[in-house]
């Protein structure tokens, strides 16, 4: 299996929000967070998120067939954020999420840190960015009644 990120251009912005809508509407059909959840986001949004320029936008293939997205955003010079990082249900559980992020993080060696956030009440999400070396902060937000935003940290490279 191939996995391959590509740089994503604002002309992507209607098959990344296809796509998005697609890996989170069981989500927000589960958890009902309208407010924040990716699903309910606009393609405006999505094609504003491609062209800022405080981050990359990148397209995920495997195999050559596009199948998810991740987002790198920089806080500061070496403090870096995923969001969002999602994979067609389709292609779920097979690992590609997991390299994805290896290849963003990668990509961009001058971090120092890496943050991410999920929803608590899904233990798989959770269990992935453990197993890729974030750990909890001990920070968490409640979305609503059924769902809560936890935050993951990762250290890159010792912060001097």
């Amino acid at each position: 299996m191939e996995i391959k990120l590509v740089k994503a251009k604002e002309s992507d912005a209607k098959s990344i929000f296809n796509l998005q809508v697609a890996a989170f509407q069981p989500l927000l059909e589960k958890y009902q967070d309208y407010d924040t959840s990716p699903a309910n986001e606009s393609v405006e949004k999505v094609a504003s998120r491609i062209i800022r320029p405080d981050s990359e936008f990148f397209k995920i293939f495997v195999d050559g067939e596009f199948c998810g997205a991740i987002r790198v955003h920089w806080k500061e010079e070496s403090q870096f954020w995923i969001s969002p990082l999602f994979i067609h249900p389709d292609f779920q559980g097979r690992g590609i999420a997991q390299e994805a992020m290896k290849l963003a993080e990668d990509s961009f060696p001058q971090a120092d840190t890496w943050e991410l956030a999920t929803l608590l009440e899904e233990e798989g999400n959770c269990y992935l960015y453990e197993k890729a070396g974030y750990v909890r902060t001990g920070v968490s937000r409640k979305l609503n009644s059924k769902a809560t935003l936890v935050y993951f940290k990762k250290m890159q490279k010792e912060v001097e």
